[in-house]
């Protein structure tokens, strides 16, 4: 039997390692193949799944499923951050974008707590909101291709340290909170900050900026996740109910992904 302390830090472990991890792919990503496909993985709840894995063997499916819907509506949050932070990166700098744009996070955040959520309330917010920031963020898309850099050779090795510290910050102290907050703050947009501290210095604030508003319309695949995930998780347990969002996660992009390749070839011209 693993005690609750070790238990801990294994969670920890497990999530600072998945968070590392998908920085870099995400960062690395951005670099070589654009803000679109860095998009798709930095939307995609790797450091929620693993929040939430650890939380599946502490707590019981009924917890799961009420931590599901502080994570549906917190998406709303998410989805204000990153609008803010691609109004705020084509003038000012990483601190101040950054600085600002989690301010206004937790600021909503605090205001979500005050309100009991329902599976219903928490989509038509999402609604509310996604009709507001996807259009307000469409402008900045195109950036242009980054700025070119010379990477060191503790450029990689940096990215994970920082997504590693990161994530043991705010793990640490959103941990034995109650379920609606757990689901808050899994969803803090750990990945996205880490991409932002990284990215920004390096190919600019425009073509960062580019990647969080790509990732406005793969957060409807996150919220339809976290959807499947409350209805899924009392009835089939929630290994399953987990598998399942985040099946729902993946199918989205892959949708966005396909219907982004299928465009672009209609646009390219024709071969002679």
């Amino acid at each position: 039997m693993i005690s609750p302390e070790l238990l801990f830090w294994y969670g920890l472990a497990f999530k600072m390692a998945m968070t590392a991890i998908v920085v870099v792919i995400t960062s690395v990503a951005v670099e070589r193949s654009g803000a679109f496909i860095g998009a798709l993985i930095a939307a995609l709840p790797t450091a929620a799944g693993a929040a939430y894995a650890i939380l599946a063997i502490e707590h019981p499916p009924s917890f799961i499923a009420a931590s599901a819907i502080g994570s549906l509506a917190t998406g709303a949050a998410v989805s204000i951050f990153s609008l803010m932070y691609a109004v705020l990166a084509q003038r000012h700098g990483v601190v101040l974008s950054l600085g600002v744009s989690l301010l206004v996070w937790f600021a909503v955040a605090a205001v979500l707590r005050m309100v009991a959520w329902t599976p219903l309330s928490a989509v038509a917010l999402n609604a509310v909101v996604f009709a507001v920031t996807i259009p307000l963020s469409w402008r900045y898309r195109a950036s242009g291709p980054p700025k070119k850099f010379l990477r060191t050779p503790f450029d990689i090795p940096m990215r994970a340290l920082a997504a590693a510290i990161v994530v043991a910050v705010v793990t640490t102290a959103s941990y034995r909170i109650g379920s609606f907050a757990s689901g808050m703050f899994a969803l803090f947009p750990i990945i996205m900050c880490c991409s932002i501290v990284i990215l920004h210095p390096r190919v600019g604030g425009k073509a960062t900026a580019s990647m969080l508003a790509h990732a406005q319309i793969a957060f409807i695949g996150l919220a339809g996740g976290f959807v499947a995930v409350h209805y899924l998780a009392e009835p089939l347990g929630s290994g399953w109910a987990l598998v399942a969002g985040l099946a729902v996660c993946i199918a989205w992009s892959g949708m966005l992904l396909l219907v982004r390749l299928r465009t672009t070839r209609r646009a390219s011209p024709a071969a002679p």
